[in-house]
């Protein structure tokens, strides 16, 4: 089974002769009739209708100039006054960029920039801002009235004025702001420079940890050479007892050969090619030459 789109436009017939309104607006659907080439329909949408506002330069209580972006949607309440006044959605159109330009620029002159950028005093998260000082700075600014309450006055303000041309203004948003291109530069340099504050104190902060952790490694360090020398210095220890105590028992059993012994290691210890040594025959440090002349 196939489905056909169908279209439903919903309007308000207006009949005029000779260019003036003749009878009540037609608001429901119904059956009517008009004399032909005398009289003429003029149809009204009843569904909401968009205004899109072009940017405008505005300045600020604080005297920060900003553009301004708004839209709005409005609709006909009234046909015979909208016909009359405006007599068609391109000259409502007009009526509405003076109204409702005038009035966004009314509010917008009379609030400080944080009022018409921030709509809470929702405090700035960690990745927003990371700095103390900077939080704090972001603090001297208190949202009292707030974006969404700036645009409801400029409806609020601009809605009586449009009554007489038989139009409701249902809503008034800002879409859009910016800053002018020399308060860019100014607010992007302020930025640049909270974000070098941030990045330093987090390089701080990381340089000191990577001190604390090269000091705890250097202690450790320290510690465990210290107890490797110790532990080395105890087996050496034990190890010279152990020699000696070999030495000892070994001079014990045959004094003789035990000084034999040392005599040779005196003699390796002394005596090589680049050594002269000049001794009586007598002396006590040759006794093992003496009687071994010529002999094996």
């Amino acid at each position: 089974m196939k489905f056909k789109p169908i279209l439903i436009v919903v309007i308000v017939v207006l009949g005029t002769q000779f260019g003036r309104p003749v009878g009540d607006p037609k608001m429901e659907p119904g059956l009517y009739f008009k004399i032909p080439v005398i009289q003429q329909a003029n149809y009204f949408p009843k569904i909401l209708l968009e205004w899109d506002g072009d940017p405008g330069k505005i300045p600020t209580l604080d005297k920060t100039f900003i553009w301004v972006d708004t839209f709005a949607r409005w609709k006909i309440v009234d046909p015979l006054a909208f016909f009359q006044t405006v007599n068609n959605e391109v000259g409502a159109q007009a009526r509405l960029d003076d109204i409702i330009n005038s009035a966004v620029r009314n509010f917008v002159t009379s609030y400080p920039l944080i009022e018409t950028v921030r709509k809470t005093n929702r405090e700035l998260d960690t990745f927003e801002v990371g700095v103390d000082e900077v939080r704090e700075k972001s603090r001297l600014g208190i949202v009292t009235t707030g974006r969404e309450k700036i645009a409801r006055g400029i409806k609020d303000q601009a809605q009586p004025k449009m009554e007489k041309f038989g139009i409701e203004l249902v809503d008034v948003k800002i879409k859009r702001i910016n800053y002018v291109e020399e308060v860019q530069k100014t607010v992007y340099g302020r930025m640049i420079a909270e974000r070098k504050q941030i990045a330093e104190k987090f390089r701080s902060e990381g340089q000191g940890e990577a001190r604390k952790i090269e000091g705890d490694r250097e202690r450790d360090l320290k510690q465990i050479t210290s107890e490797a020398y110790k532990t080395a210095q105890e087996i050496k220890g034990k190890a010279d007892a152990e020699a000696t105590q070999i030495y000892a028992q070994a001079f014990g059993k045959d004094p003789d050969f035990y000084s034999f012994l040392q005599t040779l290691d005196i003699y390796k210890e002394t005596m090589d090619k680049e050594s002269s040594l000049i001794l009586s025959t007598d002396s006590e440090f040759l006794k093992y030459f003496k009687g071994y002349k010529g002999e094996q």
